[in-house]
């Protein structure tokens, strides 16, 4: 709704000028408009139209470049509003509106920048990975439950992917009671040398935005915050950013199966149905539980990580459950396509983010 809003206030005012190019050229008498207006005036109000036309219509197909086109649309407006001050001062008023959607639209921009030139240097090159066909002998070594799990998920026989990438959207919150918010989220997470980056964007509230992204790269978390997509509310990193981060990366294998033979994954059975890895790498170690139905499909995963408390982290349950209706194939392989992610903490369980993931496509090196 706010988006038509907007538009309908870009072609409104766009319309509007052309007011003043109808009474520089005689083609309409404007009584709203008092003071004289030159023919080359005219012509710049005429402009002014037109761009604010093609903002709305960049605005309307979601084109991330349309704020550039009202930044000089603003400027022409307001400089003929000053020259016809007594009659078009009001027109200030929806430049103002426009100048504060530029603002947002240009920190959004930046933003997605930002994250488009780290991935450009993150994605696996050729020389770096080879193409490894995961086979019967990859999996002797594994608990016969993680054997069971990358059989049933059609692994055996494909190449394990550098890295894949997906497009996710779902509702989190911020506390037990908190409002949930949805969420939108694109994640790209290479496999030889583990890592991910992961930027979405959640509408806190009406007409409030905020836009995020979290890292692990070389061994290291990092997750950026922003209100608006200006103002930075959460830039953390450390000690326990980093082991969060990696048992992230760990529990979501479970969208890249074949990924869990990787040399930095150590595996121990429990029984079963369940197996427990540890992932260790770049000095950071941090183990979490398996657990498998029957056939062979991811229940759910479980590890003690470290939960933000106003008083500093402390370790607590942290579990991500798998929706067991949810599981479809990609590229033939079979993963689960939604799940929840949830803390069981003293005062009781805290459902924090639900998510779905709407694509998925395993990458090969660039």
């Amino acid at each position: 709704m706010l988006r038509f809003l907007f538009a309908a206030l870009l072609l409104f005012h766009g319309l509007i000028h052309l007011m003043g190019f109808a009474k520089a050229f005689k083609f309409a008498e404007m009584s709203q408009l008092t003071l004289p207006i030159s023919r080359a005036a005219g012509v710049f109000w005429l402009l002014t139209t037109a761009l604010f036309f093609g903002t709305a219509v960049l605005f309307l197909l979601k084109n991330d470049i349309w704020w550039m086109v009202a930044i000089p649309a603003v400027i022409l407006s307001q400089g003929l509003i000053l020259m016809s001050w007594q009659d078009a001062k009001f027109g200030t008023l929806a430049n103002i509106l426009v100048v504060t959607g530029i603002l947002l639209a240009w920190g959004g921009w930046r933003f997605a920048d930002m994250v488009n030139r780290e991935l450009q240097t993150f994605l696996p090159k050729k020389t770096q990975a080879q193409e490894v066909v995961l086979t019967a002998n990859d999996l002797v070594a594994l608990p016969p439950t993680v054997q069971r799990w990358l059989d049933h998920a059609n692994c055996l026989g494909k190449p394990v992917p550098p890295a894949f990438q997906l497009q996710q959207q779902g509702a989190m919150r911020t506390s037990p009671d908190g409002k949930w918010m949805p969420f939108e989220a694109t994640q790209t997470t290479r496999i030889g040398q583990p890592g991910f980056i992961w930027m979405v964007q959640v509408e806190a509230a009406p007409f409030v935005q905020l836009v995020g992204r979290d890292k692990y790269l070389d061994g290291k978390g990092y997750m950026l915050i922003k209100l608006l997509s200006l103002v930075p509310i959460a830039d953390a990193r450390g000690p326990e950013t980093d082991q969060g981060a990696l048992l992230r990366y760990l529990g979501e294998l479970v969208w890249c199966p074949a990924a869990v033979v990787s040399d930095y994954i150590h595996w121990e059975a429990i029984d079963e149905r369940s197996a427990k890895a540890t992932m260790r790498y770049q000095g950071v170690e941090a183990s979490g539980t398996f657990t498998f139905t029957p056939e062979g499909d991811p229940l759910c995963f479980e590890a003690m990580r470290y939960y933000d408390r106003k008083g500093g982290a402390t370790l607590e349950k942290w579990q991500v459950d798998v929706d067991q209706k949810s599981f479809r194939e990609f590229e033939d392989v079979r993963i689960p396509t939604r799940s929840t992610v949830l803390w069981l903490l003293e005062s009781g369980r805290f459902d924090w983010l639900k998510l779905e993931i709407q694509s998925l496509t395993y990458q090969d090196a660039n």
